[in-house]
């Protein structure tokens, strides 16, 4: 009896034994954390290294445990992680706690972070590593063993509570795992502050292109700050905008200005020469012209202001110029006998095949103008009855520039039919026929007209 009671507890003895030796380990490592075969831990993954821009709007990526941190490029990282805590038995409960923080630096801009995680055996079948130790493990610094009898959960033992430390609660693996309080709602961040979840604890931040001043969020205003614009330096919500003053535009920089050449743009700012110049633009106009309402060349009257004519001599002013021109034009047998009059008298044998009369004009036209052009009219000064007025160009139109048209009885008009180019001047001579009717009564006059071709077509 004896006997066999020692063969049954040694059986069951081997049993037991055997059941132990075949127990088999399991891993598992949280979110932002991976299996080390090699280590035989659980390791940190760096997302910075291999999530492509992880961080947006200029902002650098900094890895931290379980995840990353999108902070400003001027950002100050100070990791202060303290020494571990030895383990204590289950029965003494959980270890040290694991705390996180964050502040924030407007001087710098920097941002100090310390962190130190919990250490000590949690009931359930699993234990708590320190990160603190350089033991890079899961979020929540969690490496468990499972019952090969169910390795895909840790088996939970609800009337078995553990005691985590502040901003950790426990899971139903009966572990202790951070708690978002930026999800949960359970921060104190301000409406104008950005909640960022830390392990174990939250930070308040403000936006991108805001700092803290005190307790608020305030604006940075960039162009006071460090303005880079060259001209002009505009405030917006976050950043700020170049922008230059008339005259020039934003390279590709978008912060320096470039002249803008306007004379380049187009041919129709200036009436003559458009001139370039830093941040504007000029118009210029040629000799014997003046610039109105800044782009318009207008003539100079020379006759009114100054000129070189003698005494015995008339200055007659034209487009782009003057000239002077003798007083008394008649040339013998011709007398004056008014301002521009010759006359030849009856008395004078010589002038019985010459006209009785010469009058001088003067006229000025602008190169190139539009033809055909009416541009002078010839007009009897003196009728006499039963007579008939017919009128021609005498000399001066060698080229057929002029065409003479009459008008009335009385009078003709000259006409342009080709376009002329200054500066030059003509002579054109147009002679009045007057006859009586029964043909016993014949006389002629002549209008020596002088016409001066300006320069330009203004």
């Amino acid at each position: 009896m004896l006997k066999a009671l020692f063969l049954t507890m040694l059986t069951l003895a081997l049993v037991k034994s055997q059941d132990t030796e075949e127990t088999i380990t399991y891993t598992q490592c949280t979110d932002g954390y991976e299996w080390d075969p090699v280590r035989q831990q659980c390791k940190d993954i760096d997302e910075c290294d291999i999530v492509p821009d992880a961080c947006k709007g200029g902002m650098k990526c900094v890895n931290h445990y379980g995840g990353y941190l999108c902070l400003p490029k001027t950002a100050q990282i100070i990791v202060n992680n303290e020494q571990p805590q030895q383990e204590t038995p289950a029965a003494e409960g959980v270890g040290a706690a694991a705390n996180a923080a964050a502040t924030s630096s407007t001087g710098t801009g920097g941002v100090a972070a310390s962190g130190m995680a919990a250490s000590g055996v949690v009931p359930g079948g699993g234990f708590v590593a320190s990160a603190a130790a350089g033991v890079q493990t899961g979020r929540n610094n969690f490496v468990t063993r499972r019952n090969p009898a169910d390795p895909q959960r840790i088996p939970a033992n609800p009337s078995h509570r553990i005691q985590c430390a502040t901003g950790y609660e426990q899971s139903e693996h009966n572990v202790c795992q951070d708690i978002d309080e930026c999800t949960a709602g359970t921060h104190n961040c301000r409406a104008d502050q950005v909640c960022i979840n830390l392990r174990g604890s939250f930070a308040c931040q403000c936006p991108p292109g805001y700092q803290k001043r005190g307790e608020q969020c305030v604006d940075i205003n960039e162009c006071d700050a460090s303005n880079q614009c060259a001209q002009q330096c505009y405030n917006i919500l976050g950043s700020f905008i170049c922008q230059c003053n008339q005259g020039y535009e934003l390279s590709s920089d978008r912060l320096n200005c470039e002249d803008i050449d306007e004379c380049r743009t187009s041919s129709y700012l200036c009436q003559y020469q458009c001139v370039n110049e830093p941040g504007k633009f000029s118009c210029m106009c040629p000799q014997g012209y003046q610039v109105v309402r800044g782009r318009t060349c207008q003539d100079i009257n020379e006759c009114e202001t100054t000129n070189e004519c003698r005494e015995d001599e008339m200055c007659w002013n034209y487009h782009g110029g003057f000239r002077c021109y003798p007083r008394n034009p008649c040339q013998d047998p011709y007398v004056l006998t008014s301002e521009n009059r010759c006359v030849c008298p009856v008395s004078n044998a010589m002038c019985r095949e010459l006209p009785q009369s010469i009058v001088y004009k003067y006229m000025s036209i602008r190169s190139d103008r539009s033809v055909p052009s009416d541009i002078f009219q010839i007009q009897a000064t003196t009728i006499y009855a039963n007579t008939i007025n017919t009128f021609r160009i005498k000399s001066g139109n060698e080229n057929g520039e002029f065409y003479l048209r009459q008008t009335s009885p009385v009078s003709a008009m000259l006409v342009l039919v080709k376009s002329l180019s200054g500066p030059r001047e003509y002579i054109v001579d147009l002679e009045m026929l007057t006859v009586n009717s029964i043909g016993t009564f014949r006389t002629s006059s002549v209008l020596r007209l002088t016409i001066i071709v300006g320069p330009f077509s203004f």
